[in-house]
C-alpha cells in the first residue's frame, strides 16, 4: 500500500469536507423544495385554523350536498393554473379578467363557503393562513364529511391527508385557465399531455377522474356526443345506447348551456367507485371520460379501481401529489387577508 503524505492527506481531507458540505448544502435545500408543506403547518401560527376550517365547511355541507363537489372542483381548477395558489379565488378588476371569470370556471360554485372560512380565520388569527390551504383543507373535508354521511359510519380520520404551508399568489389571468385547464371535450392523449405538463401521470389522469362521480355536469358540454358528434347529425357510438337516450331527454337541444345532469348516474352525491364502474359500462358523461377507455394503459387502471376501498387509497395518493402542483411557499407570494383581493 502506498502511504500519503501529511500534505496528501490535508488535501484529502479538505476535498471530503468540501464534497460534504456540498453534499449537505444541496440535501438541505433538496429537503427545503421537498418538504415545504408539512403537517401541522399552523400550530404554532394558528392551532385553530383546522378546526375552523373543518366546522364551517361540514356546517354547509349538510345544508347543501352540492358543496362537496364545488369545491373539489374548485381545488383542481386553482391546481391547474399557477399551481396551488389560490388564483382561482381573486376577483376580477376593471383591468384585469382574473380566472374566476374565465369560462371554463363560470360554473364554479363555494366561493361563499372560503369567504366565511377565510373571515373567521382573520378574526382568530390574522395573516396566518393563506387561501390556497384553505381552500385545499375545506375540499378534503367537504367530501370526507359528505362520505362519512353518506355511509353513516365515522371516518377515524380525513379521506386524504392535506400538508399546508402553501401561500397566495398575486397573479390571476382568465386566459391561463383557459391554455391550462383539460376540456371534456380532450381526447385521451390532449388529457395525458396536460397532465404530465403539471407532473402527473396516467394513472394520476385516471384516479383523479374518479371525481367525476359526484356533480353534476352542463348539458352544452357533451350534448354533441347525442346529436353532432362527428358534424353530421350523428351520436357517439362509444356511448351507452340506452343512457344516450335518457340523456337526450333532459338535453334537448345543442345550444341548451343551463340544464345539468349528474355526472355519475345514480351516485352522484356519493364518493364512491361508480364512476368507474359506469365508465366501463360506456357511461361515462363527457368525452374526456369515454377517452380513458381508448388507451390500453389507462384502460386497465380503470378496471383497477372498480371498488371504493382501492379507489380511496389511490385518490388520497394522487390528491397528495395536485395538492403540491407549483405551490408558493417560505417568502413567495403572500397571505390574503381577503381571498378575492390581492393585498398590494
Amino acid at each position: 500500500m502506498q502511504c500519503l503524505s501529511d500534505l496528501d492527506r490535508s488535501s484529502i481531507n479538505m476535498k471530503t469536507a468540501f464534497i460534504f458540505a456540498c453534499v449537505v448544502v444541496l440535501t438541505v435545500v433538496g429537503v427545503c423544495q421537498a418538504g415545504d408543506l408539512r403537517k401541522n403547518f399552523y400550530s404554532t401560527s394558528c392551532p385553530a385554523a383546522e378546526a375552523i376550517v373543518k366546522n364551517i365547511t361540514e356546517r354547509f355541507v349538510a345544508s347543501d350536498p352540492d358543496i362537496p363537489a364545488d369545491l373539489l372542483r374548485m381545488h383542481y381548477h386553482d391546481c391547474f393554473v399557477r399551481g396551488c395558489d389560490g388564483s382561482v379565488l381573486i376577483n376580477s378588476t376593471p383591468s384585469n379578467k382574473a380566472e374566476k371569470d374565465a369560462v371554463p370556471n363560470l360554473s364554479l360554485g363555494g366561493f361563499d363557503v372560503i369567504d366565511e372560512i377565510k373571515t373567521e380565520l382573520e378574526n382568530k388569527c390574522a395573516g396566518k393562513v393563506s387561501c390556497a390551504d384553505t381552500l385545499a383543507l375545506a375540499a378534503r373535508d367537504a367530501v370526507s364529511f359528505q362520505q362519512t354521511y353518506t355511509i353513516l359510519l365515522q371516518f377515524q380520520k380525513p379521506m386524504w391527508e392535506v400538508l399546508t404551508g402553501r401561500r397566495d399568489g398575486k397573479v390571476s389571468i382568465a386566459s391561463e385557465a383557459l391554455a391550462n385547464l383539460p376540456s371534456p371535450f380532450f381526447n385521451f392523449s390532449s388529457l395525458l399531455k396536460n397532465f404530465e405538463s403539471k407532473g402527473l401521470t396516467v394513472h394520476d389522469l385516471v384516479v383523479l377522474s374518479g371525481a367525476h362521480t359526484i356533480g353534476d355536469g352542463h348539458c352544452n358540454l357533451f350534448s354533441n356526443r347525442l346529436y353532432n358528434f362527428t358534424g353530421k347529425g350523428d351520436q357517439d357510438p362509444s356511448l351507452d345506447s340506452t343512457y344516450a337516450a335518457l340523456l337526450k331527454t333532459k338535453c334537448q337541444s345543442l345550444s341548451d348551456t343551463t340544464t345539468t345532469v349528474e355526472m355519475d348516474p345514480g351516485s352522484s352525491t356519493n364518493f364512491d367507485a361508480s364512476y368507474f364502474v359506469n365508465l366501463k359500462h360506456k357511461k361515462g358523461l363527457f368525452q374526456s371520460d369515454a377517452a380513458l377507455l381508448t388507451d390500453r394503459t389507462s384502460n386497465k387502471i380503470v378496471e383497477e379501481l372498480q371498488t371504493s376501498t382501492d379507489f380511496f387509497k389511490e385518490f388520497a395518493q394522487s390528491m397528495k401529489r395536485m395538492g403540491a402542483i407549483g405551490v408558493l411557499t417560505g417568502q413567495s407570494g403572500e397571505i390574503r387577508k381577503k381571498c378575492g383581493v390581492i393585498n398590494s
